[in-house]
Parts: structure tokens; sequence; C-alpha cells
């Protein structure tokens, strides 16, 4: 491929060939998947505006799913008519990327949140462990470095609990499933030969929802009953503008981004998010923010930092 500028390497929706690694942008697209994976650390606001607004018990993270397909699936078809891939031919990145993610947010229904993002972002092990068993890759030093260093911190983070990373009920089986399947989709997607963007995204909302629903049937005692049509009509708007500008768009960058830094790096930049999270929780709610959140983001950051800048060159 020639030569792309900043602005030309990043896919779009429509289309465009998924770009080959290149090392000249590699700062660029890991600073962008740091902020869109850190984005998710305030997550936690529009899901609890779904709650205040009926959507209730995993209801929302259902109704969000449905509406990426709607707003994808004239792009889908528009695209098949061109001839080009729609996102349906590549339903085992879609399966393992949407199904963790699903596995993830369950799993807070299930146990506790801490629990939940301590079992699920243990992704850096299983992204490191697959790319030694399928990619043939052998971790180095800075890879020990970083792992350790992102992990300790996370560890440090939600260790007042005095947690050990074992999983001890249901919810925490759901969210480890859901890291051990997500890691599995970065991986996937890292070799994964695509046409463009697109096709990961709407394979990731299709296969993702088809999942959700049969996890929904599994766990309906934990979901409860349909809320009323009217939280769902009065929730559509803001559910399409949390689609269009925050689920949709971040979800282009995690989704792209294995195919050029790699599944491992990506893994341990997606951390950000415990960052975000923490600070924010501490800011906007009565949550604590003190010396072991100080340190464990110091950690996270400083790890996220080291692996993008000492990653080797095939990971770039």
């Amino acid at each position: 491929f020639k030569q792309k500028t900043a602005y030309e390497i990043m896919p779009s929706l429509v289309g465009s060939e998924m770009c080959i690694r290149d090392s000249k942008h590699h700062f660029k697209i890991a600073f962008a998947l740091a902020i869109a994976a850190g984005s998710w650390g305030v997550y936690w606001l529009p899901q609890r505006i779904l709650e205040d607004g009926g959507l209730t018990g995993g209801w929302g993270t259902i109704s969000q799913m449905m509406i990426g397909i709607l707003l994808l699936t004239p792009i889908s078809l528009w695209r098949k008519y061109k001839g080009r891939t729609s996102g349906l031919e590549i339903p085992f990145v879609g399966f393992l990327t949407g199904s963790g993610f699903i596995c993830y947010a369950l799993s807070f229904l299930l146990t506790d949140v801490v629990r939940a993002l301590i079992m699920f972002y243990m992704i850096p092990v299983w992204t490191t462990i697959f790319e030694i068993y399928f990619l043939k890759k052998r971790p180095g030093l800075e890879r020990v470095l970083t792992l350790s260093l992102a992990l300790g911190g996370l560890w440090v983070v939600f260790s007042q609990s005095n947690i050990i990373p074992l999983p001890q009920n249901a919810g925490d089986w759901l969210a480890l499933l859901g890291g051990v399947l997500f890691g599995a989709g970065l991986v996937r997607l890292e070799i994964s030969k695509t046409d463009g963007v697109f096709p990961v995204i709407f394979s990731f909302f299709v296969y993702g929802t088809i999942f959700n629903i049969f996890a929904g049937f599994i766990l309906k005692d934990y979901l409860g009953p349909m809320p009323p049509i009217e939280a769902f009509a009065s929730m559509f708007t803001f559910l399409v503008l949390i689609s269009v500008f925050y689920f949709i768009p971040t979800g282009v960058v995690i989704m792209w981004s294995p195919s050029v830094l790699g599944a491992g790096l990506c893994a341990i930049l997606y951390l950000s998010e415990i960052v975000v999270g923490v600070i924010s929780a501490g800011i906007l709610t009565d949550e604590t923010f003190g010396w072991r959140e100080v340190v464990g983001s110091t950690m996270i950051v400083v790890g996220g930092v080291l692996a993008v800048v000492l990653a080797p060159k095939e990971e770039k």
C-alpha cells in the first residue's frame, strides 16, 4: 500500500483497506486506543441513566447492542450490494469479541463490581498466552516488565478488599470467561484479513447480540422481566446518541487497533479504563480515592507507556 497520512490511516466505517502495521503511526494509534479504552471508564454514567429510565437488569446492554445493529445494517446492506464484505462473513471474530463483552457486562449482575473488573482485566495474560501458542511469539523482557506493572497496578487498586484473583462465584467465572473470549478475539483480530474495520464492528454487534439473547435466556432470573415498552421508547433517543457518539466510535478504535499494534500491547492499553474509572468514581461519587488508587493507577499508566515505547518492531 502507498504511504498514508495520519488522517488517512484511520479506516472509515464504510470501507477502506485494513491498514498494515505502520511504525510511523505507532504512538498516535496507541494514544488513540488509550483514549478510546479510557473513555469506557465512565461507561457507568450512561448505564446509570439507562437504569433510572427503567432499563434495569442488563436490558440497557441488550438495547445498546440492538441499536448498534439498527444503525449499522443499512451500511452493511450497501456494502453487500457493492460486492464487499458485510461483517456476517466473519462470525468467529464477532462471536469471540461480542460474547466476551456480553459476559463482562452480565457478570456485574452476579458478582461485585470489583471482582468483575479484576477477573475480566486479566486479558493481558490471555493474549500473551494465545500469542505464544497460536502466533508462535516469544515475549521478551519488555513484555514481562510491562505486564507485571500493569497487572500489579490492577491488583493494588483493588487489593483493599483483599482480593485474590481466583473465581469464587458464577459472576466471577463469567467475567473470567469474558476476558478469555475477548483476549482470543483480539488475537484473532491481529491476524484477520478484513475489508476495512466495518465488518469487524458489525460482526461484533450481530454475533454479540445473538450470544446476548442466548445468555439472557440462561440468566433470565437475574435479568428480570422485560421492561415496559414505554421504558424503551423513552430511552430510545439517548440510546441512539450514545451509540453514534460513544459506543460505535470507541468500538471502531478498539476493534481496529489489534491488527496494527498487536493483541498483547492492546490488552495492556485497555487497562486505561481502570484508571479513568477509578478517577471518575472518586470525583463524581463517594468512592474512595486514596493512596492505593494513586499508586495502582500510576503503575498501570507507566506499564502502558513502557509497553508502547518498548514494543518490539514486529508489534508495531
